[in-house]
C-alpha cells in the first residue's frame, strides 16, 4: 500500500536523489511506494478540453516536476526525453503507456518494447527514454499524472510513427507553480 506525501516532502526527497546522481532504481522504488496527497495536487490541476496540459510544479537545474492533466482521448505522441530519466506516475484515473526503443536514427526506426500497459492510480512508468502516453477514449474519464525529469529540457523530438518522420518541438507550460500561464 502506497503512503501519501506532501508536495514539499516529495521535492525534498527528489532533491536528495538529485544530490546523489538521481539513481534510477532508488527513485523508482520511492515513487512506487508513495503518492502525492490528493489535495496537494489541486493547485496544479488545469485541464483543457482540446488537449492534455503540462503544469509546472518545480524546476531547478537538477530536476523538473510536472502535473499533466488528460481529458478523455487526449494523447502525447511518441516522443523522446533528451537522454534524461523520465518517470511518469498515474495520480488519478487511468492512462496507457507505450515504450519504444530506437533501432535506427537515419532513417528513423522505433520498435515498441512491449505491449502498451494500462495503468491506474499508483502505476509508475519509467525511467522511459521514448514513449507515448494516452487517456484512451474507452477509459471515459479524466486522468492526472505526475512526471519527474532528471534534468529540465526545453525541446524534444516527436515521432509521427514508429518509422518517423521526426520533428523537433519546443515545450511549454500551461501553468507555472499553480498559476495559469499567459
Amino acid at each position: 500500500m502506497a503512503r501519501y506525501v506532501s508536495i514539499d516532502r516529495l521535492m525534498t526527497d527528489l532533491k536528495n536523489f538529485s544530490d546523489n546522481g538521481f539513481p534510477a532504481v532508488d527513485v523508482r522504488e520511492y515513487l512506487g511506494s508513495t503518492l502525492v496527497e490528493p489535495s496537494a495536487l489541486e493547485p496544479y490541476i488545469h485541464p483543457c478540453q482540446e488537449r492534455y496540459t503540462r503544469n509546472l510544479v518545480h524546476k531547478d537545474p537538477d530536476f523538473e516536476v510536472l502535473v499533466l492533466c488528460w481529458g478523455s482521448g487526449h494523447r502525447a505522441p511518441i516522443h523522446g526525453h533528451e537522454g534524461e530519466l523520465c518517470f511518469a506516475r498515474v495520480e488519478r484515473g487511468k492512462l496507457r503507456f507505450s515504450n519504444y526503443e530506437m533501432l535506427s536514427e537515419e532513417p528513423v526506426e522505433l520498435r515498441l518494447i512491449d505491449e502498451p500497459v494500462d495503468g491506474t492510480v499508483g502505476f509508475l512508468d519509467g525511467p522511459a527514454e521514448i514513449h507515448a502516453v494516452e487517456n484512451a477514449p474507452e477509459f471515459g474519464s479524466p486522468a492526472t499524472s505526475l512526471h519527474i525529469y532528471s534534468k529540465p529540457y526545453a525541446q524534444c523530438d516527436v515521432y509521427d510513427s514508429e518509422r518517423g518522420p521526426r520533428r523537433r518541438v519546443s515545450l511549454s507550460y500551461d501553468s507555472r507553480f499553480g498559476r495559469l500561464s499567459d
